[in-house]
C-alpha cells in the first residue's frame, strides 16, 4: 500500500535513486572522506516519505550494498570505519522505513476522513435524478481545494404538486457553519417544496428556518451570515419556467438551437427585481414576484454559483458563461452542457478557484413522437 494517495508525478519515484547513484559514485572517486554520504541518507529518507515499503527497503538495500562493495574495495571492511560506514548507511535506511510507516498511517487515516467527508457529502447533497418527466438533469459540486469535499455550495431538485421545483445556492462563509447552513437550508427546502403554493411562500419558509437555526449562531455569525439562492419551479403542463432571486446570479439559457446544427444561443435571465439574500429578511425588505420565461423543448436551464460567474483569469477577468459556452455547442444534453462549462472554467483560470462551484442544468425534452430536438438525450 502507498503511504498516500497522491499521485506524484513520475520523476518523483526516480528522484531516490538518482541520489543512490549519485551518493556511491561520488563516494567511488573520493574514497578517504566519502562525500557522498549526506546523498545516500537523503535518498533514505526521501524514499520513505514518498515511495511505497518495498521501493523504501530497495534504496536502503542498495545503498548498504553500495558502501559494504566500496568498503571492500578501499580495505576498510572489517575495520572501525568501516563499521562506522556501513552502520550510518543502515541507520539512514532504517530511518526511512520509520519515516514511510508514519505516513502509511497518516494516509490510512486521511481516507478514512475522506471516506466519511464523501458520504456526508452524499447525504447533505444528494445527486438529483437524471430525469423528471420531460426534464434531463445533471449536476456537479466541485470544490476550490480538491482536498475539501464539503462547502457551502447547494443544489436540489424536487417534485412537487406544484410541478418540478429546483433550488441553487451559496452560503456566505466555509467550514461547519456553511455545511450546517446549508442542511437546514436543503431540509427546508424539500419540505416546503410539497405544501407551499408560491414561490414566494416557499422563499419566506427558508428564511424563517434559516433564522430559528440562527439563534444557537454567535453574534457574529447572526449578523454576517447569509445565503443567496434561486428557486426554479416548471409548471406542469407549460413550456415554462418561474424563477425567484433572491441575490444570486441568474440562470443562464441556451438554446434553442438554430437550424444546421450551429451552437446555440446563450443568455443570462437577470432578474428585473433582485431580492435580498435568505438571512436579511430583518431589514424588512418586500420579497419580488417570480418572473416566469418561456421554456420550450429543447432548450437548457443552467444554474450557477459565484465560483462560475467570479472564476478570474491570469489578468483578474472574470468568466463569462454567454461567452464561454456559445462557441462549444451542440451540446447532447444536460451532462454535455455541465463538463464543457467546467472544463471551460478550469482553462480560463488555468489553476485553482478561490470559490467552490456548483452548478445544475437541466434541458427539456421534447414530446415522445414530436420530433427530436438538438438536445433530447439524457445527460
Amino acid at each position: 500500500m502507498a503511504p498516500r494517495s497522491v499521485q506524484w508525478p513520475p520523476y518523483v519515484r526516480v528522484a531516490p535513486w538518482l541520489l543512490t547513484v549519485g551518493g556511491l559514485v561520488w563516494n567511488a572517486l573520493d574514497p578517504t572522506d566519502y562525500w557522498g554520504d549526506p546523498m545516500l541518507a537523503a535518498a533514505a529518507v526521501l524514499a520513505g516519505a514518498l515511495l511505497m515499503l518495498g521501493d523504501t527497503v530497495a534504496v536502503g538495500a542498495a545503498n548498504a550494498l553500495g558502501i559494504l562493495v566500496l568498503s571492500a574495495r578501499d580495505g576498510s571492511l572489517g575495520t572501525r570505519a568501516g563499521f562506522l560506514e556501513l552502520g550510518n548507511t543502515v541507520f539512514a535506511a532504517v530511518l526511512g522505513i520509520a519515516v514511510n510507516r508514519v505516513v502509511a498511517r497518516h494516509g490510512r487515516r486521511l481516507e478514512r476522513v475522506r471516506s466519511v467527508a464523501e458520504a456526508a457529502q452524499r447525504a447533505v447533497l444528494p445527486e438529483p435524478p437524471a430525469r423528471v418527466g420531460r426534464l434531463s438533469v445533471a449536476a456537479c459540486y466541485r470544490a476550490a481545494q480538491d482536498e475539501a469535499l464539503i462547502g457551502g455550495d447547494a443544489y436540489a431538485l424536487q417534485v412537487t404538486p406544484y410541478g418540478v421545483r429546483g433550488l441553487i445556492a451559496d452560503v456566505r462563509g466555509k467550514g461547519l457553519h456553511a455545511v450546517g447552513a446549508v442542511s437546514v437550508l436543503l431540509g427546508a427546502f424539500r419540505e416546503g417544496s410539497h405544501r407551499l403554493p408560491d414561490l414566494v411562500a416557499l422563499a419566506d419558509a427558508l428564511e424563517d428556518s434559516l433564522l430559528r437555526e440562527s439563534e444557537r449562531m454567535s453574534e457574529e455569525l447572526r449578523l454576517e451570515g447569509f445565503i443567496t439562492a434561486l428557486l426554479v419551479e416548471f409548471p406542469p403542463g407549460e413550456e415554462s419556467v418561474r424563477t425567484l432571486d433572491c441575490g444570486h446570479p441568474g440562470p443562464y439559457l441556451l438554446g434553442p438551437y438554430p437550424p444546421g446544427g450551429a451552437a446555440p444561443r446563450v443568455r443570462r435571465l437577470d432578474a428585473a427585481d433582485p431580492g435580498l439574500p435568505l438571512g436579511m429578511g430583518g431589514l424588512g425588505v418586500a420579497r419580488p414576484l417570480p418572473e416566469g420565461r418561456p421554456f420550450p423543448a429543447g432548450c437548457t436551464l443552467l444554474l450557477v454559483t459565484d465560483g462560475v460567474t467570479e472564476a478570474r483569469d491570469a489578468a483578474g477577468e472574470f468568466y463569462d458563461p454567454v461567452l464561454g459556452l456559445a462557441p462549444l455547442g451542440p451540446f447532447a444534453g444536460p451532462g454535455e452542457v455541465l463538463d464543457a462549462l467546467v472544463a471551460d472554467v478550469e482553462r480560463w483560470t488555468g489553476g485553482p478557484r478561490d470559490d467552490d462551484m456548483a452548478v445544475l442544468a437541466i434541458t427539456r425534452r421534447a414530446e415522445p413522437g414530436g420530433g427530436r430536438s438538438a438536445l433530447t438525450a439524457d445527460g
